[in-house]
């Protein structure tokens, strides 16, 4: 049984499995349109790894009085919703095993109901995760290109506004689109959001790196060492393009499998690529592992930080 619940309904349109059998057949009928066979344990273990990672990224931010700021308070919140990934996937799995060996026995209809909760849970850590490498993305530029007022544009109060915003569209969105899964219209939404954020710290980032390029070029010329802050500031930004590339080729398979969905549901290429599914939840999970790592090993007070939480040095 696959796991991440919300992700499963989408393993396939619903009319591509009814009365479209021949299609299937000619698909299943190429050796790279069977899929692969994922075992369960694989989910399990980075599950475990992501949530450990994760876990250890938001220790260190609370405990050190020098990252409580909005940038790292944002960072903290994609942690987070990373946990949830991680959380609801080991839920989801444990839940399942109890429920085939029989050790837990429910109602079909309380079953449902576990479901979509696990459902609700993945899909606002979707969203939110896609949301919080925007607001990240916005803040950085903010840092980059307004400096002198970032403290005054970027306040604390702002910052937990922010955040509990992007929280509850989240919820509210997941809420939505658990109740409509197989309605087009709702798919089409969660692409173009994916698109449009994916566009916004697109263009952000290309920003700042002309920013970049021309503050070298001025350095080579003037033989001055840059300034402490706007080095820092753009070292911040190259890590968030990683990030970000990252997300996109660990998430971007899953996009491109919903937009196959809804434009060739019945297509023999796009069921063959519907066949590789598990393939694409486990490049979701490996994104919330691949995330702490990136923090860790670029951020030299963040891994200060989780070298003493790893010590227990509190």
């Amino acid at each position: 049984m696959s796991t991440l619940a919300p992700l499963r309904l989408l393993r396939e349109p619903s009319n591509a499995s009814e009365g479209n059998q021949s299609n299937a057949t000619l698909g299943a009928s190429d050796g790279w349109c069977q899929g692969l066979d994922i075992p369960n344990e694989l989910f399990l273990v980075l599950g475990l790894v992501s949530l450990v990672e994760n876990l250890l990224v938001v220790a260190a931010i609370l405990k050190n009085r020098n990252l409580h700021s909005p940038t790292y308070y944002f960072i903290c919140c994609l942690a987070v919703s990373d946990m949830l990934v991680s959380i609801s996937n080991l839920a989801e799995m444990l839940f399942m095993l109890l429920l085939e060996h029989g050790v837990l026995v429910m109602r079909p209809s309380i079953v449902r109901h576990m479901d979509s909760v696990i459902d609700t849970l993945i899909c606002s850590s979707v969203v939110s995760s896609l949301s919080f490498l925007g607001v990240i993305a916005v803040d950085r530029y903010i840092t980059i290109f307004y400096a002198l007022r970032y403290h005054s544009i970027m306040t604390l109060q702002r910052a937990v506004v922010t955040m509990a915003s992007v929280w509850l569209a989240s919820t509210v969105s997941s809420t939505v689109l658990i109740t409509y899964y197989r309605s087009n219209t709702i798919l089409l939404c969660l692409i173009v959001f994916f698109l449009f954020m994916l566009v916004l710290m697109l263009v952000l980032y290309i920003h700042m790196f002309a920013l970049a390029r021309h503050h070298l070029h001025s350095i080579s010329s003037q033989q001055k060492p840059p300034t402490a802050h706007r080095g820092g500031s753009l070292k911040g930004a190259v890590t968030l393009t990683i990030l970000l590339g990252v997300f996109f080729i660990c998430w971007g398979p899953f996009f491109f499998h919903l937009i196959l969905i809804v434009t060739c549901p019945t297509n023999p290429f796009c069921t063959c690529f519907f066949s590789y599914f598990n393939l694409f939840l486990i490049l979701i999970i490996c994104n919330s592992v691949i995330d702490p790592l990136i923090y860790a090993f670029r951020s030299q007070e963040l891994r200060r930080t989780l070298r003493e939480v790893v010590t227990c040095s509190w």
